[in-house]
């Protein structure tokens, strides 16, 4: 878990996997250089209970190079993700574990997802259940922070790229590499995980991620030989950033 200013949330985020049916785990949490309480309600977590261990950057590194530092630390046959500001199911870890024990052939688990804000869920995620590769072109085709995947195969990807051009787009291209390499994952039909989205996560898809999307379609495209109708998908993510905020906020949210 890599956290940054979300002393308002971490708390409820982190009971969400003490309080997991599965109880086998370590939860690595890496502060980003917050500016508010939340290393300090992390450091307090971690007094409570010798599962958890927090570690802090020197210096704001963003997301990508800040889970890299927890994956280095990670000792578990599998990593799960979850971020600091959001919730999932008891039950989550038990069952996507389950998968992947009894399912050699995945590299990757992940789940639908709701989303939700001060009003409750107001939308539901779903992910194909076998994502092929031509699927990757419209959209990320895996709930990031809800997954679990091989330690074994993410230390073969070489964790996440830290190039400024895949920023905010991280977990996308992590998909596309894990297929790339012959990888594949699955995603169990139920929503296992919460996200808190509100109108300020559409503020933070500035111009600058959404090229980082676009590039990420190419790589799709050029990597997995589709044919030339799906490089219009490559623009999408830019039409998107153009058409007017209020209307992207209406479409979003229903």
């Amino acid at each position: 878990m890599g956290i940054y200013n979300c002393e308002d949330t971490l708390e409820e985020a982190v009971h969400c996997i003490i309080n997991q049916t599965y109880s086998n785990w370590e939860l690595i949490m890496c502060d980003d250089c917050s500016t508010d309480n939340t290393l300090k309600i992390a450091n307090m977590l971690a007094k409570k209970d010798g599962r958890i261990k927090v570690i802090k950057n020197d210096k704001n590194l963003t997301l990508a190079p800040t889970l890299n530092k927890c994956l280095k630390l990670a000792k578990g046959k599998y990593i799960a993700r979850m971020d600091g500001d959001d919730i999932c199911s008891n039950d989550r870890f038990e069952k996507e574990l389950k998968f992947l024990e009894n399912n050699s052939e995945y590299a990757l688990v992940s789940c639908n997802m709701d989303l939700f804000d001060k009003d409750g869920i107001y939308k539901t995620i779903f992910y194909l259940s076998k994502p092929s590769k031509q699927d990757f072109i419209k959209t990320s085709q895996f709930c990031h922070a809800g997954c679990m995947l091989r330690t074994e195969v993410m230390k073969k990807l070489d964790g996440y790229s830290e190039a400024l051009n895949k920023q905010r787009v991280e977990d996308y291209d992590l998909w596309v590499r894990l297929y790339t390499n012959n990888f594949k994952g699955y995603n169990l039909q139920e929503s296992l995980y919460a996200m808190r989205d509100d109108r300020n996560a559409l503020h933070r898809r500035t111009l600058k991620n959404r090229i980082n999307e676009s590039r990420v379609k190419f790589e799709v495209c050029k990597n997995f030989n589709l044919s030339f109708k799906y490089y219009i998908w490559i623009i999408v993510p830019i039409l998107k950033w153009i058409i007017p905020s209020f209307f992207y906020r209406i479409v979003h949210k229903n």
